[in-house]
């Protein structure tokens, strides 16, 4: 995928707890290209409503969008808490530029 000058890969951390058990809790991460922070949640927050109306209405998941993003592995019971979500540029935590604890 080209990204375009103005624009550069995004992620979007979102907490999220579990409806039955708030004790349970987790990160769900969404990922894509954007031109801002605020157009990266604005993103993120419309893959994954519609990835949810397509599961509650028996629909295949909508898939990756022409922008790259996509909501994958979203799972009933599970409440995102959008309003602490952060977004910021996405850094490869595998990438020869960050810093590592691990040798090759």
């Amino acid at each position: 995928m080209d990204v375009m000058p103005d624009h550069e890969f995004y992620e979007v951390d979102v907490p999220m707890h579990h409806t039955t058990n708030p004790a349970l809790r987790g990160l769900h991460v969404f990922a894509g290209v954007a031109d801002s922070r605020s157009t990266a949640l604005r993103r993120a927050h419309e893959v994954c409503d519609a990835a949810l109306a397509a599961q509650q209405a028996g629909l295949e998941d909508p898939g990756k969008q022409p922008d790259s993003w996509t909501a994958r592995g979203l799972r009933p019971g599970w409440e995102l808490d959008w309003l602490a979500a952060k977004a910021g540029p996405w850094k490869s935590p595998y990438s020869w530029t960050t810093r590592s604890d691990f040798e090759l």
